[in-house]
Order: structure tokens, then C-alpha cells, then sequence
């Protein structure tokens, strides 16, 4: 027993090494090398699958087997839908808002309401027209009706007085004439007589004209005066009359409401107006089946068209929905900046799918229709000219950027045309980054 007892004595005569064990460096080495190892995989991996992000077009193509065409291609544009007459219903009198019937994509009649202004200043001044011209036609039938039979016998009462006076102041005349001859009275007595006499005369001459102008009545030149001031009164209250009717405002034609520019109480103006003063028109308004596809042609490919050149019309909205169109106008002049002339199509058969300003594509068609045994040919098919990288583009395909090789052919204001190695439908790169792959993986940025 003390043998063994001895044996598991510890020896406290070694000593103990202060380092960690050599197995301990070792596993600590290890584990570091490994965290330091999985780290730089998991970079290299995030590298190798990192896609890059970048801008996709979908590529269409327009069938030269469509049975809107009437011939081959022979030119592709893209515009901008816009509608032949554009109204922006302005008001023709200042007033405040008072009413607005109509909201924005109203269709409307010709005629109809649309808005009504405050119209109290406008009816004062009628009814004040109106009476001005009462008064006045009042006056010209005195005129016309000549003097009452009162008047005239007044007129004759007051001559018949006048002329007894007359007779009168003759009698006492002879009479002081014959006393101052006798001596009974002095000559100063036949004067006074005499004056009187005399304005004894000049009156009753004077009630005789009044007397006679109460038979004549009014004169013509009174009366045409009268009748002059009676057709400016009119004009007057034909004015007053178009301005109390203009507070209402009425649409010109039948249409679609594109804008609806005021509001209740809002004030409105005929005159120039800033950004946040009184409002210069109430709405704007189109007829929405009278559109046209505007263009900007280049200068190249204008020779190309005629004056009614037939096009195929479709939106980037609804691809799949096709309109007939011809040229309806061609602007006088070129734009030297953009070295275009604009061209106008229009929509024959418009549909409530179009909208003013929506993206369209015009494919103008020759008028001549192709021979029966006449091949059928390629669609046609243009592309953003950023697509297009030394005679290849890049598609996406399962989430990669595919190189393609293509046939280029004429570029335009559209784009550049492809005579081969796309057929549409396919998710073009525009901007396709200088370090891009074929194979590499690719993320979507956004659609155009």
C-alpha cells in the first residue's frame, strides 16, 4: 500500500513550461487558416455570381403580313399621339367663379355649360341699358305724336289775350295823342303810350310764332337727333346684354374635357397672367376622335414619303392593336437643329384606347400592294442605336446577357434597323457596359 501511495506522489521537483502546449498552436493555426480560407471563397463566389444591373428594352416587331398593310415597309417612326384642335376655353368677361360643371375626361356637347361667373355688375348694367332706351323711345313718340290738343288751345287762349292787349294799348295810344295835340297832357304821357304800344306788339308777334310752332310740332332735325341717340342706346344694351351672357361659358364643340384649370371662386381674367394670378382660361378641350401621330422625320428618309402616304399606327401601350393612318400635314420648314421635318398622321379609325401624348409607332407602307408570288418579307424590326456594339447586341436570356451577331441596316431618328438576327419579342440591353460578357449574368435594372 505505501508503494503504490508513493506512486501517485507528485513530483513537484519539475518544473512547468510557461508556453502553450505545441497541439494547442497547432489547432489555433489551423482554425484561423480556416475562418480565413471560407471568408475568401465566399468573396470569390459573390464576384462570380454578382449580376450586373443594366437597362432592357423589349424588341417588337411590325408583320409585314398584317392585313392593315397595304405594301411593304419602306419607313419606321416613332412620335407622340396629339389631337388635331386643341381648345383652351378662355372667358371673355372678368368675373369670379361661380359654378364649374365639368371635371376632368368629361365628354361634353356642344353647347353645354361648362362654367358660370358671377354675373350681378353684368345684369345692373343691362337693366340700366334697358332704361336709358325706354326713356329715350318715350321721348321720340312725344315727338312724333306732335302737341296735345290742350296745348294748341292753350297756345291760341294766350294769342287771342295778346292781341286784345294789342288792341287796347292802340286805343289808349290815339287817345293820349289826341290830349297831348289839345294841350290837355304832356308829350312825356304820349311816349309811355307809345312803348307800350310797341311791346304790346312784340309780344303778341312772339306768342303768334309760339302759337304757330305748337300746330307745326317738332322739328326733323330734333326728331333725327332723338333717333340717333334711341340706335346708340340699343347698341348699348345689345353690349350689355353679350356681356351678361359671355359669364356663362359654353363649349364650342363636342369633346372630351383634357384640363380643368379653376375652381369655385378662383377669379378669372381676358388679360396676361402670371404663374399665381387670376386663371386665363377655365378648361381645355379636344375632340378625342380627331387624333394624328406627330413626327419627326429625318431628312434622309423624307424623300420616301408622298403627300398622303398610308402608315400602320401602334402604341408602345397596346402592340397588339393596329389603326390605319395617312400623312395630313407636313410642316413648311426643317428644324436645322435636328435636321427633321415634322410629319402629321392621321388616325382614321380612332378608339377610346388612344390618348393624347401616349408613344406611337408609324410604319409607312408603299401604295403599291406586292405581287401574289411574291416572297413574304422580314419584319420589320428597329432598335435604340445604344443597343447596337460592334455589329452586336446583347439579349438577355435565363438571367444572362446572350452576344448576338445582327445585320445593321439604315439608322434614323427611330433607331437603327436590323435586316437580320433579331425577330422581336427578345429583352434587348440598351447600354450595354464596355466590360460585359457574353454569359454574364444580368439583373434588370428598369424597362423601357
Amino acid at each position: 500500500m505505501d508503494a503504490e501511495l508513493k506512486g501517485l506522489r507528485i513530483d513537484r521537483s519539475k518544473k512547468r513550461s510557461d508556453g502553450p502546449s505545441r497541439w494547442a498552436t497547432v489547432w489555433i493555426l489551423s482554425g484561423v487558416l480556416l475562418l480565413v480560407l471560407l471568408g475568401a471563397g465566399r468573396f470569390a463566389y459573390g464576384i462570380m455570381t454578382r449580376a450586373t444591373e443594366v437597362d432592357v428594352v423589349r424588341v417588337r416587331a411590325v408583320s409585314a403580313g398584317d392585313p392593315a398593310r397595304t405594301g411593304d415597309v419602306i419607313l419606321n417612326a416613332t412620335g407622340y399621339i396629339v389631337t388635331a384642335h386643341k381648345i383652351e376655353l378662355a372667358a371673355k368677361v372678368v368675373g369670379k367663379v361661380a359654378w364649374i360643371g365639368v371635371e376632368k375626361g368629361n365628354h361634353v356637347k356642344q353647347g353645354q355649360e361648362l362654367v358660370r361667373l358671377e354675373d350681378d355688375e353684368y345684369r345692373a348694367q343691362l337693366q340700366s341699358s334697358k332704361g336709358n332706351l325706354a326713356f329715350l323711345q318715350a321721348q321720340l313718340d312725344q315727338l312724333l305724336n306732335g302737341s296735345r290738343p290742350e296745348e294748341i288751345a292753350k297756345a291760341h287762349a294766350d294769342l287771342e289775350s295778346a292781341r286784345a292787349d294789342l288792341v287796347n294799348a292802340k286805343v289808349t295810344l290815339d287817345r293820349t295823342k289826341r290830349l297831348v295835340d289839345e294841350g290837355v297832357l304832356a308829350k312825356q304821357n304820349l311816349d309811355d303810350a307809345l312803348a307800350r304800344y310797341d311791346g304790346q306788339v312784340a309780344r303778341t308777334n312772339s306768342i303768334e310764332r309760339t302759337y304757330d310752332l305748337v300746330k307745326l310740332g317738332p322739328r326733323h332735325e330734333q326728331i333725327d337727333a332723338l333717333r340717333g341717340q334711341i340706335d346708340q342706346a340699343k347698341g348699348q344694351l345689345a353690349y350689355s346684354e353679350v356681356q351678361a351672357a359671355n359669364t356663362v361659358i359654353r363649349a364650342p364643340v363636342s369633346g372630351t374635357i383634357l384640363e380643368r384649370n379653376v375652381e369655385k371662386g378662383e377669379f378669372v381674367t381676358t388679360g396676361f397672367v402670371g404663374d399665381k394670378g387670376a386663371k386665363g382660361y377655365v378648361v381645355s378641350m379636344a375632340d378625342l376622335n380627331d387624333l394624328k401621330v406627330e413626327l419627326d422625320i429625318n431628312q434622309n428618309d423624307f424623300a420616301k414619303l408622298g403627300p398622303r402616304q398610308k402608315g400602320v399606327v401602334t402604341t408602345d401601350a397596346f402592340p397588339d392593336r393596329r389603326y390605319d393612318g395617312a400623312i395630313d400635314e407636313v410642316s413648311p420648314e426643317a428644324n436645322r437643329q435636328k435636321a427633321t421635318v415634322q410629319v402629321k398622321v392621321k388616325i382614321l379609325k380612332p378608339d377610346d384606347y388612344l390618348r393624347p401624348e401616349m408613344n406611337a409607332s408609324v410604319a409607312f407602307v408603299a401604295d403599291s400592294k406586292p405581287a401574289a408570288n411574291a416572297s413574304v418579307s422580314k419584319p420589320s424590326i428597329v432598335v435604340p442605336a445604344s443597343a447596337v456594339r460592334g455589329g452586336a447586341v446583347f439579349v438577355i436570356s435565363n438571367g444572362r446577357a446572350v452576344r448576338r451577331v445582327v445585320k445593321t441596316g439604315a439608322t434614323g431618328s427611330q433607331g437603327v434597323h436590323i435586316d437580320d438576327g433579331l425577330t422581336g419579342g427578345e429583352d434587348l440591353i440598351v447600354n450595354p457596359p464596355a466590360d460585359l460578357k457574353d454569359g454574364e449574368k444580368v439583373r434588370e435594372r428598369h424597362r423601357n
